[in-house]
């Protein structure tokens, strides 16, 4: 099926009532058939719900083909996004926690001209599906629970690296973690306590919510949240650029805002 036909097919699912609305939406990302093109992509998990969800529209949008390699946004881990580009990982564009990603451009990975924050997404805390939810609405109730908790995960990206150095500090409870916390390396937090391994755990929303067996608490309090950004941009060495500039446009995009706040994330202003 030709790329013309794929069209007529996504605007006869909508219907005439709508179609002005998707073709405005869509028009900026459409690319000619003769550059369509494979787009290889490093994500970092933060976003990787609504991206599964969207690349698929924007392959039948554009008739180019996502290739998507997983990581951690740092770490030293074998499918974190640096260790991969450092053994010389061909990729297009990278979509990572902001910070780190300011730290592949500094390195020369990157180009820092192509940068597009995308995401706002904090920081929420889950529990075993079926275990009661306890109160985490306000900091001395967040400090209530973690004393009380016998075993407590967080990840080995932006948001644990901040739980185990700065919050368990911030509630004055550092030395009472010890022992019971832990850093997880290279797998969605969610899934640790889902199988029972941790009484509690923390990361982003976004990576939180899909994980079956776990159940959202909710965000932890205004007042300690950290809030992480996560951004793409565009590889010094990308073989398929204005393709790769299209798919981050999308992204950025008020067509893609819903599946982003359905993940948890709150858009950064729409590319215009």
């Amino acid at each position: 099926m030709n790329k013309q036909s794929r069209l007529m097919g996504l605007v006869r699912s909508i219907g005439p009532a709508r179609l002005v609305a998707v073709a405005v939406l869509i028009a900026p990302f459409y690319i000619p058939s003769a550059k369509a093109a494979d787009i290889r992509v490093m994500i970092s998990g933060g976003l990787s719900a609504a991206y599964k969800e969207l690349v698929p529209q924007f392959e039948k949008m554009t008739g180019s083909t996502v290739i998507t390699s997983y990581g951690p946004s740092m770490g030293n881990t074998e499918n974190a996004i640096p260790v991969r580009l450092a053994r010389g990982e061909p990729a297009d564009v990278l979509i990572m926690v902001g910070d780190a990603l300011g730290a592949m451009i500094s390195k020369g990975y990157a180009d820092s001209n192509s940068r597009v924050d995308l995401v706002r997404s904090p920081i929420g805390m889950v529990v075993r599906a079926g275990a009661p939810k306890p109160d985490i609405s306000t900091p001395e109730a967040l400090k209530a629970t973690l004393l009380s908790a016998k075993s407590v995960a967080y990840s080995d990206s932006a948001s644990g690296v901040y739980v185990g150095t700065e919050l368990f500090k911030r509630l004055g409870i550092a030395s009472e973690m010890e022992g019971k916390a832990r850093m997880i390396p290279a797998e969605p937090v969610a899934g640790v306590v889902a199988r029972g391994d941790a009484e509690l755990g923390f990361q982003q929303i976004s990576e939180l919510l899909p994980i079956s067996g776990a159940e959202l608490v909710g965000p932890i309090p205004p007042e300690l949240q950290k809030i992480t950004i996560f951004s793409a941009a565009l590889t010094k060495d990308s073989k398929a650029r204005e393709q790769a500039k299209a798919l981050i446009g999308f992204l950025a995009s008020a067509a893609a805002a819903p599946a982003l706040v359905k993940s948890g994330m709150e858009p950064i202003a729409p590319a215009q």
